[in-house]
Protein backbone atom coordinates (compact mmCIF):
# COMPACT_ATOMS: atom_id res chain seq x y z
CA UNK A 1 0.00 0.00 0.00
CA UNK A 2 2.89 2.37 0.83
CA UNK A 3 4.54 1.74 -2.52
CA UNK A 4 1.42 2.81 -4.29
CA UNK A 5 1.06 5.83 -1.89
CA UNK A 6 4.43 7.22 -3.14
CA UNK A 7 3.73 6.01 -6.63
CA UNK A 8 0.55 8.53 -6.79
CA UNK A 9 2.11 11.01 -5.09
CA UNK A 10 5.23 11.14 -7.25
CA UNK A 11 2.68 11.02 -10.46
CA UNK A 12 0.86 13.65 -9.16
CA UNK A 13 3.96 16.20 -8.46
CA UNK A 14 4.90 15.36 -11.49
CA UNK A 15 1.26 16.55 -12.71
CA UNK A 16 1.68 19.71 -11.26
CA UNK A 17 5.33 21.05 -11.99
CA UNK A 18 4.14 19.95 -15.84
CA UNK A 19 1.46 21.97 -15.49
CA UNK A 20 2.73 25.09 -14.02
CA UNK A 21 5.49 25.06 -16.74
CA UNK A 22 4.97 27.87 -18.97
CA UNK A 23 4.59 26.90 -22.76
CA UNK A 24 6.96 28.23 -25.72
CA UNK A 25 6.71 25.61 -28.31
CA UNK A 26 4.94 22.27 -29.23
CA UNK A 27 1.55 21.93 -28.62
CA UNK A 28 1.41 22.85 -24.41
CA UNK A 29 -0.26 19.38 -23.52
CA UNK A 30 0.77 17.70 -20.76
CA UNK A 31 2.25 14.44 -22.54
CA UNK A 32 4.44 16.93 -24.66
CA UNK A 33 5.56 18.79 -21.92
CA UNK A 34 6.68 15.31 -19.43
CA UNK A 35 8.39 13.68 -23.12
CA UNK A 36 10.24 17.18 -23.26
CA UNK A 37 11.17 16.99 -19.69
CA UNK A 38 12.15 13.40 -20.07
CA UNK A 39 14.23 13.79 -23.11
CA UNK A 40 16.33 16.25 -21.14
CA UNK A 41 15.55 18.94 -23.91
CA UNK A 42 14.33 22.37 -23.11
CA UNK A 43 11.30 23.51 -25.20
CA UNK A 44 13.18 26.64 -26.34
CA UNK A 45 16.27 24.52 -28.13
CA UNK A 46 16.13 25.36 -31.70
CA UNK A 47 18.55 22.55 -32.92
CA UNK A 48 17.77 18.88 -34.56
CA UNK A 49 18.47 15.87 -32.77
CA UNK A 50 19.76 13.42 -35.22
CA UNK A 51 20.94 9.85 -34.42
CA UNK A 52 24.09 7.59 -36.12
CA UNK A 53 22.45 7.06 -39.22
CA UNK A 54 21.90 10.60 -40.19
CA UNK A 55 25.47 11.96 -39.10
CA UNK A 56 27.09 8.98 -41.40
CA UNK A 57 24.75 9.87 -44.17
CA UNK A 58 26.21 13.85 -44.17
CA UNK A 59 29.33 12.15 -43.87
CA UNK A 60 29.34 10.34 -46.75
CA UNK A 61 27.87 13.17 -48.89
CA UNK A 62 30.54 15.43 -50.20
CA UNK A 63 28.30 18.29 -50.81
CA UNK A 64 26.70 18.34 -47.53
CA UNK A 65 30.01 20.50 -45.65
CA UNK A 66 29.01 19.52 -42.40
CA UNK A 67 31.09 20.77 -39.63
CA UNK A 68 31.53 18.28 -36.82
CA UNK A 69 32.25 19.13 -33.58
CA UNK A 70 33.14 17.24 -30.63
CA UNK A 71 32.00 18.43 -27.23
CA UNK A 72 33.40 15.56 -25.11
CA UNK A 73 36.38 15.63 -22.37
CA UNK A 74 39.88 14.88 -22.53
CA UNK A 75 39.11 11.50 -20.59
CA UNK A 76 36.16 10.35 -23.14
CA UNK A 77 38.27 11.08 -26.21
CA UNK A 78 40.96 9.05 -24.87
CA UNK A 79 38.81 6.30 -24.01
CA UNK A 80 36.43 6.15 -26.97
CA UNK A 81 38.31 8.04 -29.64
CA UNK A 82 36.98 10.73 -32.00
CA UNK A 83 35.04 10.76 -35.05
CA UNK A 84 37.30 11.22 -38.28
CA UNK A 85 37.38 14.81 -39.04
CA UNK A 86 35.46 16.33 -36.33
CA UNK A 87 36.77 19.51 -34.73
CA UNK A 88 37.49 19.22 -30.88
CA UNK A 89 36.02 21.53 -28.55
CA UNK A 90 37.89 22.64 -25.29
CA UNK A 91 35.32 22.84 -23.56
CA UNK A 92 31.55 22.45 -24.27
CA UNK A 93 30.72 25.83 -22.34
CA UNK A 94 33.57 28.37 -22.60
CA UNK A 95 34.59 27.36 -26.29
CA UNK A 96 35.85 30.95 -28.21
CA UNK A 97 32.85 30.97 -30.57
CA UNK A 98 34.74 33.40 -32.91
CA UNK A 99 37.26 30.80 -33.37
CA UNK A 100 36.57 27.49 -32.70
CA UNK A 101 32.65 27.98 -35.08
CA UNK A 102 32.98 28.47 -38.63
CA UNK A 103 32.28 32.27 -39.55
CA UNK A 104 29.24 31.07 -41.93
CA UNK A 105 26.37 31.13 -39.62
CA UNK A 106 24.59 29.12 -42.09
CA UNK A 107 27.33 26.05 -41.98
CA UNK A 108 25.85 22.91 -41.09
CA UNK A 109 26.76 22.17 -37.37
CA UNK A 110 26.52 18.51 -35.54
CA UNK A 111 28.10 18.75 -32.29
CA UNK A 112 27.89 14.86 -30.22
CA UNK A 113 29.58 13.79 -27.06
CA UNK A 114 29.44 10.77 -25.09
CA UNK A 115 26.15 9.16 -25.15
CA UNK A 116 22.48 9.67 -25.25
CA UNK A 117 22.70 10.48 -21.34
CA UNK A 118 25.59 13.31 -21.85
CA UNK A 119 24.14 16.72 -22.64
CA UNK A 120 27.68 18.43 -23.22
CA UNK A 121 26.56 18.70 -27.07
CA UNK A 122 23.10 20.01 -25.96
CA UNK A 123 24.79 22.65 -23.88
CA UNK A 124 27.54 23.53 -26.97
CA UNK A 125 24.94 23.75 -29.72
CA UNK A 126 22.71 26.15 -27.58
CA UNK A 127 25.36 28.26 -27.43
CA UNK A 128 26.06 27.85 -31.53
CA UNK A 129 22.37 28.57 -31.52
CA UNK A 130 22.21 31.69 -29.27
CA UNK A 131 25.60 33.04 -31.37
CA UNK A 132 23.10 33.09 -34.38
CA UNK A 133 24.14 29.96 -36.21
CA UNK A 134 21.02 28.66 -37.98
CA UNK A 135 21.38 24.84 -39.00
CA UNK A 136 22.91 23.13 -35.63
CA UNK A 137 22.19 19.40 -34.40
CA UNK A 138 23.05 16.84 -32.03
CA UNK A 139 23.87 13.74 -32.92
CA UNK A 140 22.22 12.43 -29.62
CA UNK A 141 24.15 8.86 -29.45
CA UNK A 142 26.97 10.27 -28.61
CA UNK A 143 30.88 8.36 -29.58
CA UNK A 144 29.39 5.28 -27.90
CA UNK A 145 26.72 4.94 -30.28
CA UNK A 146 28.79 5.72 -33.58
CA UNK A 147 31.49 3.12 -32.15
CA UNK A 148 28.47 0.51 -31.18
CA UNK A 149 27.20 1.32 -34.79
CA UNK A 150 30.40 0.21 -36.25
CA UNK A 151 31.18 3.28 -37.72
CA UNK A 152 34.84 4.36 -37.49
CA UNK A 153 36.64 6.35 -35.23
CA UNK A 154 40.12 7.63 -34.60
CA UNK A 155 42.53 8.14 -31.48
CA UNK A 156 42.04 10.96 -29.66
CA UNK A 157 45.76 11.84 -29.83
CA UNK A 158 45.57 11.92 -34.22
CA UNK A 159 42.95 14.42 -34.31
CA UNK A 160 43.83 17.62 -32.81
CA UNK A 161 41.68 19.11 -34.43
CA UNK A 162 40.69 22.73 -33.72
CA UNK A 163 39.09 25.43 -36.05
CA UNK A 164 42.56 27.39 -36.82
CA UNK A 165 44.13 24.03 -38.00
CA UNK A 166 40.63 23.28 -39.94
CA UNK A 167 41.23 27.06 -42.02
CA UNK A 168 44.76 26.48 -42.89
CA UNK A 169 43.71 23.28 -44.21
Amino acid sequence: MRNKSMTLIAMLTVLIVVGVTPVMAGDGSAANKVSTLLANKHETDNFKLIHVADLAALKADPKSHVVILDANAESTRDKYGVIPGARLLPSYNKYDISTELPAAKNTKLVFYCANTSCMASHGAARRAVGAGYTDVSVMADGIMGWDAAGQPREAAAAAQHTAAQHAAM
